[in-house]
């Protein structure tokens, strides 16, 4: 068995909370939303037989810290790169997903020397689906506004962390009852905490300072390789954007995954697939 511990430390200016287990060449894994570090219990077992995994909760997200401020994506990628030097971690194989996968975008481009290669799952960078919106995607990313309201959300969530969790889970998995049971009811305990919902929120709400971030460096190319995978069943994605168009705008060595019969959790709902394709991607990362 896979011993996964579970650890905490102080990296700028905040507690962080985070998931480390094997040895070997580190590989860092930032989960999305409406998630917590949780979300990789699929993948942390069998990359730890090869690698020193490590998996924190975001800013704002899980037992993390969740300040008033600092959840621009230049930030919260400043997040990772200070818990890697509290952990005397340097050169990493950096995964991300949704949310974390915008965190990584913003890493591996303020930080090129420190990523060896990336994987991006299920994401549409933030400028370009500020840059392509229409009423069609704007029906599909209605909770990219909804979260940006000041206060309403929290208010409107409150005491009914499950009946939204459950909304996002039933209808962003191509199997809506890919997360039930234990599972759901560690993300509803998660999402009940005091200030979780509103750094969550907090998340979104820097979509502006995100997309300003974004523009700034827009023409450069993110130099390593990097594999974008996605679910072929998520309509908010692969249902509305060329992923491979997509990607190639943003990295030159790429590499394409689309995974049949999977919506927007590729980890949660197709595991074995997700957890090939990480491995045959990191197969010669040696640190």
């Amino acid at each position: 068995m896979t011993e996964i511990h579970t650890k905490t430390c102080r990296a700028n200016g905040i507690r962080q909370f985070y998931l480390e287990a094997g040895e070997g060449p580190p590989v860092v894994l930032l989960h999305g939303f409406p998630e917590t570090s949780f979300a990789w219990r699929f993948q942390i077992p069998p990359l730890a037989s090869r690698y020193r995994v490590i998996a924190p909760d975001l800013r704002g997200y899980g037992k993390t810290d969740k300040p008033a401020s600092g959840y621009d994506k230049r930030t919260m990628a400043n997040d990772i790169v200070a818990l890697l030097t509290e952990l005397g971690i340097g050169r990493i194989a950096l995964v991300g997903h949704d949310r974390g996968a915008r965190v990584a975008t913003r890493l591996v481009k303020d930080h090129p020397d420190l990523v060896d290669r990336l994987v991006v799952m299920d994401n549409v960078p933030t400028r370009i689906v500020a840059r392509e919106m229409n009423a069609r995607i704007a029906q599909q990313y209605w909770f990219f506004m909804f979260h940006q309201i000041p206060d309403l959300p929290e208010a409107l969530i409150s005491g009914r962390e499950d009946l939204w969790l459950r909304h996002f889970f039933s209808d962003w998995c191509h199997d809506p009852s890919t997360i039930t049971g234990e599972a759901f009811e560690t993300y509803v305990k998660a999402y009940k905490a005091p200030g979780a919902v509103r750094g969550a929120m907090a998340d979104y709400r820097a979509s502006a300072e995100d997309v300003a971030q974004d523009l700034v460096d827009a023409d450069k190319k993110i130099g390593c390789p990097v594999l974008s995978l996605w679910g072929e069943d998520f309509a908010a994605v692969g249902g509305l954007f060329d992923m491979k168009a997509i990607w190639s705008e943003m990295a030159d060595n790429l590499t394409t995954a689309p995974i049949e019969r999977c919506g927007h959790l590729p980890q949660e709902e197709q595991p074995e697939v997700v957890n090939k394709l990480l491995f045959d991607f990191l197969d010669d990362w040696k640190g």
